[in-house]
């Protein structure tokens, strides 16, 4: 049935193809009977296959067992998620927290909790997959802002007149071309417009934290990043799967968001919840990254290194700001041929490409866990690379 449509994906160089690990996650990986180091992983700490994590996994497993049964509502949940969310909240400086299923779950099902047919939602350009797919699901009328462009922003928003409310939801970390959004000029743009309501606000904030949380702001994320009050028309949404090396998602925000999506987000409701296993393991890894930031300032010193590295052999890199660091290249073929490259001198660098993003790259992602080492090798390969 779908012969012909694979057949001009593999003319086009969309065809992709999934690699099953022989290991766990890390630095170094297996792939069939080979090594390879990895720079594919959003394992930002190192803390996917960490002890703790897993000590703290097989505890909460023989305590509680693995399957959670039922979905939240139906008390799928323990004292494990009560206390993993009353962390989140401590730690992002919010009312509540609420666990979801997956970065993905989170923005699918709170966004249409948030947004209905009388609302506006602005989007970033550049959001990614899910909150793209969360404003659809909306039904709210969704208008889209150039990337990172306040000043269309604020004049679209000026422009798009409602009854109800205006949501304005961006990534805090742009996952393809490691960029960080404009914040600080959100965060004024956003204020002004509520103070202008005095009886009511009736605008808000809607960030996905996913690559931000663990990374910026001494690992507390974006806001702390730009030493933002998080305000009760700021809705924070993190994940546990990048930089916290476990699985699953949160929305932190005021008491009655909470409630709110806690009562109309549907992947929420008729999902079942998180093993109390996973839940113990991002437990422990929230309160690591707490305690002890040396592993935050190990991942930014092996991105600064590679920065600086590359601009010495001529690549261009100046439009990442975080750990994520894009190549762009000229087709979809040239990706596919580095990528391919890469992996013959076992490093494995994937190709992204077109339809999740609309320019082929490369995407390189450094980890903490990354050796010195590591990064030569990779160093080495590109010049290589540019002088062919």
């Amino acid at each position: 049935m779908f012969e012909e449509n694979i057949r001009k994906l593999k003319e086009q160089g969309l065809l992709r193809q999934i690699r099953e690990r022989a290991s766990g996650q890390g630095p170094v990986i297996a792939i069939g009977r080979r090594k390879f180091v990895n720079f594919s992983s959003n394992d930002y700490l190192g803390l996917a296959n960490h002890p703790v994590l897993a000590n703290a996994a097989t505890q909460a497993m023989h305590k509680y067992g693995f399957g959670a049964g039922a979905s939240r509502l139906l008390v799928g949940g323990t004292l494990l998620h009560e206390k993993l969310e009353k962390s989140i909240a401590a730690w992002k400086g919010t009312d509540a927290a609420r666990v979801f299923n997956s970065g993905y779950a989170a923005n699918t099902g709170i966004l249409p909790a948030l947004a209905s047919e009388n609302d506006i939602i602005f989007s970033d350009a550049l959001n990614h997959a899910s909150l793209i797919d969360g404003c659809r699901l909306s039904r709210a009328k969704t208008v889209v802002y150039r990337h990172k462009d306040i000043r269309h922003l604020q004049a679209l928003m000026n422009r798009c007149k409602t009854s109800g409310k205006k949501i304005v939801v961006t990534d805090t970390v742009f996952s393809m071309d490691g960029d960080i959004a404009p914040l600080r000029d959100l965060y004024d743009l956003c204020r002004s417009v509520n103070a202008s309501h005095i009886t009511h606000r009736t605008l808000l904030l809607y960030l996905d934290d996913a690559h931000g949380t663990g990374v910026l702001g001494k690992g507390k994320g974006a806001l702390s990043h730009f030493n933002i009050k998080p305000e009760r028309w700021i809705i924070q949404m993190g994940t546990f799967s990048k930089a916290l090396g476990a699985f699953g998602a949160f929305a932190a925000g005021s008491d009655d968001v909470v409630r709110w999506i806690s009562n109309r987000a549907r992947s929420l409701l008729f999902s079942t919840a998180l093993p109390p296993a996973v839940i113990a393991a991002a437990s422990v890894a929230v309160q690591m990254i707490r305690k002890d930031r040396g592993l935050i300032e190990k991942l930014w010193s092996n991105r600064e290194y590679l920065i600086k590295a590359l601009y010495a052999i001529g690549y261009d890199s100046t439009l990442s700001e975080t750990p994520i660091i894009p190549i762009k290249t000229s087709s979809n073929e040239a990706a596919v041929r580095m990528s391919q490259f890469f992996f013959k001198h076992g490093v494995y660098v994937p190709a992204i490409r077109p339809p999740t993003v609309k320019e082929p790259r490369l995407r390189i992602v450094v980890t903490a866990a990354h050796e010195k080492k590591h990064l030569d090798k990779l160093v080495s390969l590109l010049k290589q690379l540019k002088g062919t």
